[in-house]
């Protein structure tokens, strides 16, 4: 009898096996219902996919516009490169002038000739052997500049001789008469 008692008592109601988990329980919806939470669950993800979007764009439109950017500064560092060979080209040319013009022989005027007399005869009446370039230059009544300029031409000249000496105190050039050494 208490089996009987025990089996009826465990029947009582659903057995503890039979309780479905709230997974598994059946539930009635209706169509609008189901529409309604199927829209709630899919905005948010329809937003982030057109944020998403829009980023896109933007980074393409970013991107676009840099290289844009990008091309206008080749195509700048091309023209300052193609700039800067011209330049150096006429840096080029100009030194080879200079260097050509430093490189011919100076040119004998009337005047360099007249200078260079009028040197040889004030040296000759003074009785003076040698002189310095700046001594040349007072004598002459011209810049010591214009003197250096002479230097080419009094060389040529051969009644001087240009060498070094002590003048006053430190070495410099001299232009001395030949027949006076």
């Amino acid at each position: 009898m208490t089996k009987l008692a025990s089996a009826s008592i465990n029947t009582f109601g659903p057995s503890p096996k039979a309780i479905e988990s709230p997974s598994e329980q059946l539930i009635t919806l209706t169509y609008g219902q189901l529409q309604g939470l199927i829209r709630e669950t899919i905005q948010p993800l329809q937003d982030e996919i057109a944020q998403l979007r829009e980023e896109r764009d933007q980074d393409r439109q970013e991107i676009a516009s840099l290289r844009a950017k990008l091309a206008s500064l080749e195509k700048d560092r091309d023209t300052l490169s193609e700039n800067q060979l011209i330049q150096l080209r006429l840096i080029h040319e100009l030194k080879e002038k200079v260097n050509q013009e430093s490189q011919s022989p100076a040119t004998t005027t009337k005047k360099t000739t007249d200078h260079i007399d009028d040197l040889h005869r004030l040296m000759i009446e003074d009785k003076t052997a040698q002189v310095s370039i700046a001594k040349a230059a007072r004598l002459l009544g011209i810049s010591k500049e214009r003197m250096r300029q002479l230097k080419p031409l009094i060389l040529k000249d051969d009644r001087f001789e240009i060498g070094w000496a002590s003048v006053a105190g430190r070495k410099g050039t001299v232009i001395r008469i030949r027949k006076f050494l």
